[in-house]
């Protein structure tokens, strides 16, 4: 079976979403949207606070596991990425952060016109329906529902507001305005107790358009290729192979994971790995998969005097009461994500930038014991916790198919904290961290610090920590990273695939280098600006 459209694109998620309502607006262009994962209608979806249920559910996530890592004492990671419509942005704890105006001049700095910050700024505010109203940075009116939490959060993350200014560090009302530096509450990507996903935002108002199919469960398995031009893409549906067919454009939106992985699969990457796995080649792209970034994490739980989100959702008549509530009223605890405030700040006084961000969360979690997983759960006990994720890390990872078989795992090298740098970051990331907690007021209600001897840590016994301790922030990017040179970078900057024609990548797998904070704003303005860049050259 072979059917035509204009454009095709592979993944549903915050950058693809956003290229189907946009690409289909006008009504001109004919577009096929494959999405390997469901509907997004479900109620831990759709509930801010369903993060714990979602994290480990395999009907919505990909549930990705990493290689072991001797450098993170031996272990394996966990990385949940989002297989639904919308994308990880149905399944993330939706704080919405840009990144720095310097990320973005640094894009364009390695040569890629177009994507400096004042560049960029006008698709975040073309996307954004922001609460606190419009300014020069913000906006209202568009379809991404953006909140403030000012006067809703725990009071022990008030407390740590309070205790992290304490360290000199300025406030900042909007780490999405002037400048990102400072300690705050963070915005988050939901509105009146409901996910505001890339789904809901973009995806369902263009769904009653005729001219966007959208094709759910459908596993794209290669790229076809007359030549090195990309003419359409063969997908798996209810067991039957399939194959579309782009009078247009082939457009990969499937992430840093899975676009790099299909990539290969089609004869797009390295030749000599290909080969291996008996996979033809079309075009000998070395950078394909390599350049991983990620924000690595890990923090402290600090028990506490006072009640916080642990005793309302630690037990499961008390779950049952507060999901009840959220069903029939939209309030309490589960209309809220849990990072909710934090701090973006410079771990040492030469750093010309804040290269770190402090996350202040009024909960604390014990992973699930035994079997397969299941969901995350509160202790106890009242208790907070403190996470540090340095902004920039130096360290490079790799991802990259496992065989030729496209229902094989990917092979993921994390490759955290591999330089001197990246360590010495991490290590003052958390020295940071702990000095927030013993500062007044917040010191007024630790009562200890958890799984970590009491008193002043060593930067030694700090390593080790992050070592054991450390894991993804799920903002993996750039393993098709965007660059003028094809034996550096898979994309230009105009994100068409180097050495083919008719085939882009839009997604987060373009950065060539990773933002500073969380990624799903910038995936979202990639699609933006990406689905202009398509509409300019089909005019």
């Amino acid at each position: 079976m072979t059917d035509t459209y204009d454009f095709i694109i592979v993944g549903a998620g915050s950058a693809g979403c956003v290229l189907a309502d946009r690409l289909t607006a006008d009504g001109r262009f004919r577009v096929l949207l494959l999405e390997a994962g469901g509907n997004d209608k479900r109620l831990f979806v759709q509930m801010p606070a369903g993060l714990g249920q979602v994290f480990y559910d395999q009907a919505v996530n990909w549930c990705y596991e990493t290689e072991p890592d001797q450098r993170m004492a031996g272990r394996t990671d966990y990385w949940p990425r989002g297989k639904i419509l919308g994308g990880s942005s149905s399944i993330n704890g939706m704080v919405y952060i840009r990144g720095q105006r310097e990320d973005f001049d640094d894009w364009a700095r390695l040569g890629n016109p177009g994507w400096g910050y004042d560049d960029v700024l006008p698709y975040f505010r073309r996307s954004e329906d922001n609460d606190e109203g419009a300014n020069q940075w913000r906006a209202t009116g568009g379809p991404w529902q953006i909140s403030g939490i000012k006067g809703r959060e725990q009071p022990v993350v008030s407390l740590a507001l309070q205790a992290a200014m304490a360290q000199g560090w300025p406030a900042n009302p909007d780490f999405n305005g002037e400048r990102q530096e400072g300690v705050g509450l963070y915005q988050f990507s939901f509105r009146k107790g409901q996910r505001t996903s890339s789904a809901t935002a973009f995806l369902d108002p263009a769904r009653k358009r005729r001219n966007l199919t959208i094709v759910t469960y459908a596993l794209a398995t290669r790229i076809r290729f007359t030549g090195r031009t990309a003419t359409g893409i063969e997908y798996r549906l209810n067991g039957k192979v399939l194959t579309a067919t782009a009078r247009r454009e082939v457009i990969l939106a499937g992430g840093a994971v899975n676009s790099p992985l299909l990539l290969e699969q089609s004869g797009i990457g390295d030749g000599a790995r290909l080969q291996l796995h008996g996979i033809e080649v079309v075009h000998h792209s070395p950078a394909v998969g390599e350049n991983l970034q990620d924000h690595v994490f890990t923090g402290f739980t600090y028990r506490t005097s006072i009640p916080t989100l642990n005793d309302r959702i630690n037990t499961w008549p008390k779950l049952i009461l507060q999901g009840a509530r959220y069903v029939l009223t939209r309030t309490g605890p589960l209309t809220f994500g849990i990072n909710q405030g934090g701090a973006f700040v410079r771990t040492r006084p030469d750093e010309v930038r804040a290269d770190a961000q402090l996350y202040f969360i009024p909960l604390s979690f014990q992973a699930p014991a035994g079997g397969k997983p299941t969901g995350l759960r509160a202790h106890r006990f009242s208790a907070m916790t403190i996470n540090a994720s340095p902004c920039r890390p130096e360290s490079r990872g790799a991802i990259h198919i496992r065989s030729a078989n496209p229902d094989d795992t990917p092979v993921i090298h994390r490759n955290y904290l591999a330089t001197e740098n990246d360590m010495r970051v991490m290590i003052d990331s958390l020295r940071l961290a702990d000095k927030v907690a013993h500062t007044r007021p917040l010191a007024d209600v630790v009562e200890e610090r958890l799984f970590l001897p009491p008193g002043e840590l060593s930067d030694d016994q700090i390593a080790q920590w992050a070592c054991s301790t450390g894991r993804t922030t799920y903002h993996p990017t750039s393993t098709c990273t965007m660059g003028p040179d094809p034996a550096r970078a898979v994309v230009d900057s105009r994100l068409r695939v180097h050495g083919t024609e008719r085939l882009r990548v839009i997604d987060a797998s373009i950065m060539p280098l990773i933002v500073s904070g969380n990624t799903n704003a910038a995936a979202t303005m990639i699609g933006e600006k990406g689905a202009d860049l398509i509409l300019a050259d089909h005019q």
